[in-house]
C-alpha cells in the first residue's frame, strides 16, 4: 500500500514538474469543497454546451420552421436522451475504473484500462448502430408519434443514430481526461464545437433549407470536431493515457470490471431514459401543442437540473480516486459536502423559476400559444422545489458507483422506470398533463429513500463511521 501511494505521489509530482497537467485538480489531497467545485465547474459548463447542441436546434427550429417542426423534435426527444444517456453512462462507467487505477498510482493498470475501454466503446457503438437502423421507426410508431410529424422526427433522430459513434467517441475521450483530474480541456473543445454547431444550424436550416435534418447534420459535425480535438490533446499532452500494443491483450478480469461498470451506468441511464420514453408516449397522445410546450420546458428543466447533476458526476470520480488511494474518510465527507451544494442550488433555482418560467418558455419555444407557454411554465414551477431531492439522489447514486456498486444504482433506475409506467397506465389518463408534471418529483422521493438506505448500509461507509466514531467537528471544519 505504501509503495502504491508513493508511486501515485511520484506521478503527480512528475506531471506538475513537466507542466503537462496544470489543469488537473488533486481529488485525493486538496480541500474537499475546493476540489469538488474546481473539478465540477468545467464539467458543468461542458454539460451546458452539450445541451446547447440540442437546445439550439430546438430554438432555431421553433423560430424558423414553426410549431409543427418543434413538435417533431419533441416527439423524438426521449429517444435522443436515451442515446445521450447511454453514451454518457458508458463513458462515465469506464472512467470510474480508470480513475481508481489513477488514484492508486498504478500506471500499467491505467494504460490497460484505457486500451480495454477503447475496444469496448467500439463494440458498443456498432451494436447501437445496428439496433437503431432496425428498430428506430417502429419505436416512433409505438410512442404514438402523430402522423403529421413522424417523418420529420425520423429524419432528425435517424441522422443522429447513424453517427452515434461520434457521440460515443467524445464522451469516452472526455471521460479519460476527467479520470485523471483534467475537466477543463474537454470544456474548451466543447465550447469551440458548440459555436460551430450554432453557425451550421443557421446555415443548414436558414440558408440551405435542409429543414429538421439540417439540425441533426450540424449536431453530428460539431460533436465530431470536439472528439477530434480531445484525441489530439491526449496524444500530444497526456501520454499517460496512451496504451501500447501489449496493453490490448485480453484480461478477462479487467474487461469484466470495465464492462460491468460501463454497462451498469449505461443501462442505468438508459433505463431512466426508457422511463422517459414511456412517459413521452403519453405526452404524444395529448396533441402537438402539449408536445411543443413540454419539449420547451424539458430543455429548460435540463439546464436547471444541470448544476446538481454535475456535482454528482464530479463526486463519482472523487469517490473512485479516493477509494483507489484508500482515503476512505474523504469519501463520506465528500458526499456531505456535495449534498450541501445541491440543496443550496435547489433553493436558488426554485426562486428564480417561480418568477421567470413563462418568459423562459416563450423565449425558447418562439411561440405565442397560451397552451404551450402556460403548460411549460407550470411544469417548471412545480418541479423546481424537488431539485434538492434529485440532487441528493444523484449524489448517492454516483457515490455508490464510485465505490464499485453495480446492482443498486440499476435497481433505482428500475424503480423510476416502473413508476413512470404506472403513471402512464393509471394516472395520466385521468390527470392529463398534470399527471406528467407530478410524475417525476414523486418518483425522485421514492428513489432517494432507497439509495440513502443502500449508501449508509454499504460495508465501507459503515466501516468508516465505526472507525472514526463519527466525523469529528475539527475534521468537518477542515473541509
Amino acid at each position: 500500500e505504501i509503495t502504491t501511494r508513493l508511486v501515485g505521489s511520484e506521478m503527480c509530482i512528475r506531471d506538475r514538474v513537466k507542466g503537462k497537467f496544470k489543469m488537473r485538480v488533486n481529488l485525493v489531497k486538496d480541500n474537499i469543497l475546493k476540489a469538488l467545485i474546481v473539478f465540477a465547474m468545467p464539467i458543468l459548463i461542458s454539460n451546458i454546451f452539450q445541451q446547447l447542441y440540442n437546445t439550439m436546434d430546438t430554438m432555431i427550429i421553433g423560430n424558423i420552421l414553426g410549431d409543427k417542426s418543434l413538435a417533431a423534435i419533441g416527439a423524438c426527444a426521449a429517444v435522443y436522451e436515451l442515446l445521450i444517456g447511454f453514451a454518457l453512462g458508458i463513458g462515465n462507467g469506464l472512467s470510474i475504473v480508470i480513475a481508481r487505477a489513477y488514484g492508486a498510482g498504478d500506471k500499467k493498470l491505467l494504460k490497460r484500462s484505457v486500451a480495454a475501454s477503447l475496444v469496448i466503446g467500439l463494440v458498443v457503438t456498432m451494436i447501437i448502430m445496428i439496433f437503431s437502423k432496425i428498430f428506430l421507426y417502429p419505436l416512433l410508431k409505438v410512442l404514438h408519434t402523430p402522423a403529421n410529424i413522424i417523418e420529420e422526427s425520423y429524419a432528425y433522430i435517424s441522422t443522429i443514430t447513424i453517427f452515434v459513434g461520434v457521440m460515443f467517441a467524445y464522451n469516452l475521450l472526455a471521460g479519460l481526461l476527467r479520470a485523471i483530474g483534467n475537466s477543463l480541456m474537454p470544456l474548451v473543445f466543447l465550447i469551440i464545437s458548440s459555436v460551430i454547431n450554432v453557425i451550421l444550424d443557421l446555415v443548414f436550416i436558414g440558408k440551405f433549407n435542409m429543414g429538421i435534418k439540417g439540425a441533426a447534420v450540424a449536431t453530428v459535425i460539431a460533436q465530431g470536431i470536439s472528439a477530434v480535438l480531445c484525441l489530439i490533446y491526449i496524444v500530444k499532452k497526456c501520454k499517460i493515457l496512451i496504451p501500447d500494443k501489449n496493453c490490448f491483450k485480453l484480461d478477462r478480469g479487467l474487461y469484466g470490471e470495465l464492462v460491468g461498470q460501463g454497462l451498469s451506468m449505461g443501462f442505468m441511464m438508459s433505463i431512466v431514459s426508457a422511463g422517459t420514453i414511456i412517459l413521452q408516449s403519453a405526452i404524444n397522445s395529448l396533441g402537438y401543442l402539449i408536445i411543443a410546450g413540454h419539449i420547451a420546458a424539458r430543455k429548460l428543466n435540463s439546464f436547471c437540473m444541470m448544476p446538481g447533476a454535475t456535482v454528482g458526476m464530479a463526486l463519482a470520480t472523487f469517490v473512485s480516486q479516493n477509494k483507489g488511494a484508500k482515503e476512505y474518510k474523504r469519501v463520506r465527507q465528500g458526499v456531505k459536502v456535495a449534498n450541501i451544494l445541491v440543496i443550496s442550488w435547489g433553493i436558488v433555482i426554485s426562486i428564480i423559476l417561480f418568477f421567470t418560467a413563462p418568459l423562459l418558455v416563450k423565449g425558447l419555444s418562439g411561440s405565442n400559444e397560451e397552451i404551450i407557454i402556460n403548460n411549460g411554465a407550470l411544469y417548471l414551477i412545480i418541479n423546481a422545489p424537488f431539485y434538492t431531492v434529485l440532487g441528493i439522489l444523484l449524489n448517492l447514486r454516483n457515490s455508490l458507483q464510485g465505490l464499485g456498486e453495480k446492482l443498486i444504482p440499476l435497481i433505482s433506475s428500475v424503480i423510476e422506470c416502473l413508476g413512470k409506467y404506472i403513471f402512464v397506465a393509471l394516472l395520466i389518463p385521468k390527470l392529463n398533463y398534470m399527471g406528467v408534471i407530478i410524475c417525476e418529483p414523486i418518483i425522485w422521493c421514492c428513489m432517494t429513500v432507497q439509495l440513502a438506505y443502500s449508501f449508509y448500509k454499504n460495508p465501507l461507509i459503515k466501516q468508516i463511521k465505526y472507525q472514526a466514531g463519527g466525523l469529528k467537528k475539527s475534521k468537518v471544519r477542515e473541509i
